[in-house]
């Protein structure tokens, strides 16, 4: 029989083509794949719940290992588990929450590096309480919006508010440092609150002025949470997203954050949010979202010291 494993099209998706695993199995390995297909914490166009299913289809197209011009080979050896999709309630913020701090807690006790497929951006709060026992965790968090309110159309948690309800529960959590924030509209109070903690507010003029600086300011040497909103690229580069904002990350600025986030330090897990592939008739914006996990996931091993 002739298998489709090495057709992109081709054969049941999975992450990468991992082996498809329960949360809490008996399995071990390198890389763990989360899907969070939840956005009824959107303010604007739905569609992040269809987001998982699509980065499992477009990661066909890059399976690890690679091999460059360079003949470097990466990500070889390196093992990946795929494990779903958390069960998710319709309407019920709070179970949503937990159910997903549950099946996140147990992908840690089973890998080195979990990565979650959102959703919208309000599941990164339940994600980070799996990281409660992090000692002093930093958050590098590519966005164009400050995600820090407290309060938006009278509920707190929206996508709007993650970060405000993680600082808020988790001691641990020391800093965030947000990169790429633009656009008309910001809460001043969410931005006062966020300085009064002093978080990084980077914003895309930076970026777009002096990267190196940008780069510079990183944390070094910490446990870090990356959260990508992919709102923070350009609309340009990923049109599908919920509320796109211009003037954003290229793909190589985005690129050159990620990348010195994971050589510089110990990066503990990684969330991409926001993702709306129904709002992309073309497909490239999972196809790009599907190669950005996967490059940071090459910085993040080679790092390591693994090949």
């Amino acid at each position: 029989m002739i298998t489709p494993a090495h057709l992109p099209y081709g054969g049941i998706a999975t992450f990468v083509r991992a082996p498809l695993v329960e949360p809490q199995g008996s399995w071990r390995t390198d890389v763990a794949v989360l899907g969070v297909p939840y956005d009824i914490a959107l303010g604007f166009r739905p569609g992040a719940r269809f987001a998982p299913r699509a980065l499992r289809e477009a990661s066909l197209r890059s399976v690890p290992p690679f091999t460059g011009l360079d003949g470097q080979t990466r990500l070889g050896g390196v093992t990946f588990a795929d494990a779903g999709d958390v069960v998710l309630p319709s309407l019920e913020p709070e179970l949503m929450q937990a159910r997903t701090t549950t099946a996140a807690q147990a992908l840690r006790e089973r890998c080195t590096l979990p990565v979650f497929l959102g959703g919208d951006h309000s599941v990164t709060f339940p994600l980070l309480r799996a990281f409660a026992d992090v000692p002093e965790l930093h958050v590098v968090q590519l966005d164009a919006h400050l995600d820090f309110t407290d309060v938006r159309n009278d509920t707190r948690w929206s996508n709007s508010s993650p970060f405000r309800r993680a600082v808020e529960t988790l001691p641990n959590l020391v800093h965030i440092t947000t990169i790429g924030l633009r656009g008309l509209r910001f809460d001043p109070e969410a931005v006062a609150a966020a300085r009064a903690r002093s978080h990084s507010l980077i914003p895309m003029t930076d970026v777009q002025s002096d990267l190196p600086a940008v780069l510079q300011s990183l944390p070094r040497d910490r446990n870090v949470y990356i959260s990508v909103d992919v709102d923070g690229l350009d609309p340009s580069v990923i049109p599908g997203t919920s509320s796109p904002e211009p003037d954003g990350f290229t793909y190589a600025q985005a690129m050159a954050v990620l990348a010195a986030t994971a050589r510089h330090n110990r990066v503990v897990g990684l969330d991409l949010v926001e993702l709306a592939p129904n709002l992309d008739p073309t497909g490239r914006s999972e196809l790009l979202c599907a190669r950005l996990i996967m490059e940071t996931l090459c910085e993040v091993f080679e790092a390591s010291g693994h090949e």
